[in-house]
């Protein structure tokens, strides 16, 4: 038993022996949960991930259905134009595999595929958010070469590309391989 106010040990050495193999399953020993209540959990994290992404794509897609009426569209090069269709087709790519969760859950509501949902659905989110970045890449490009230039939409595309690839992918990755490390054989 710890003391008042001291952090509970995470060792291994201190765990209780039924709790070895949830650990080494990558269960935290301070989650005192069964798979369902995990199973759970994830689920209801993931479909509060999706509310706050779904909500900056769809966003965006409806800026992008907005953008050939304005006035100054007639200004715009063959170039912006194929890039405007490329970020609307990305946008909605992203769209669609970002709202695909919430449907996959709908459909399979109160049915035993709870696990499998869980990770399709995870799945679905990351490619979701592989097109959300180039959608926006896209966006940044357009806007910045209509109003600007070429070289200067080119140089910021690739530092926002670069801000997305290390807070989005980089940064988790490198972080979930120090927390987790993979079993070894």
């Amino acid at each position: 038993m710890s003391a008042v106010g001291a952090p509970p040990s995470t060792g291994p050495e201190r765990l209780p022996p039924a709790d070895h193999e949830r650990v080494a399953s990558g269960v935290p020993p301070e989650r005192n949960e069964t798979d369902v209540e995990r199973l759970d959990r994830n689920l209801i994290e993931l479909l509060q991930e999706v509310r706050v992404v779904q909500t900056g794509v769809q966003v965006l897609f409806a800026f992008l259905l907005t953008v050939p009426f304005a006035s100054g569209w007639k200004k715009t090069t063959e170039l912006q134009q194929d890039v405007y269709v490329c970020a609307v087709v990305t946008a909605a790519v992203a769209a669609v595999f970002m709202i695909a969760p919430s449907s996959y859950h709908r459909l399979l509501f109160r049915q035993p595929h709870k696990e499998h949902m869980l990770f399709t659905s995870n799945k679905l989110l990351m490619i979701g958010m592989v097109f959300l970045a180039i959608s926006i890449c896209l966006c940044v490009f357009l806007v910045v070469d209509y109003v600007i230039s070429i070289p200067w939409a080119l140089g910021l595309t690739v530092g926002i590309a670069l801000l997305i690839v290390v807070l989005w992918y980089a940064m988790p990755l490198n972080r979930r391989h120090e927390v987790w490390p993979p079993p070894k054989d």
